[in-house]
């Protein structure tokens, strides 16, 4: 099985959002690599939850995505094919920690897929 392990939140001003979310719920942030890609840190590591981010929005109707830890991409993207998905924007690296890759399915919602390179974990 393979659980949502991070979110993705667009936004058209991303301090904006993120001033939201540190009064209403008292969420910090913190950009990552000097980004508009903002790091959550939404309570103890030790409590129920994931982390995510907010993003600057790529395009107007991107949506809020949830991503799966897989433990192989390349394993997984043709499930998604041969179930009814698609995958829409390929594997990619991110540093040195691991890949992302995005898929929709068959409804359309977009949704995110993740594998962590063994020697980060």
């Amino acid at each position: 099985m393979s659980k949502v392990v991070h979110f993705e939140i667009p936004a058209e001003d991303p301090q904006k959002k993120m001033d939201f979310f540190s009064k209403v719920f008292g969420w910090s942030f913190q950009s990552w690599e000097g980004s508009d890609y903002y790091m959550t840190k939404s309570g103890p590591e030790d409590e129920m939850g994931i982390e995510g981010a907010i993003m600057k929005r790529n395009d107007p109707s991107q949506p809020l995505v949830n991503v799966i830890n897989v433990t192989s991409i390349d394993e997984t993207a043709p499930l998604v094919e041969a179930n009814g998905g698609k995958v829409v924007v390929p594997k990619m690296a991110v540093g040195d920690m691991g890949f992302v890759a995005y898929f929709t399915d068959p409804e359309g919602m977009i949704h995110g897929m993740w594998e962590t390179v063994t020697s980060y974990k």
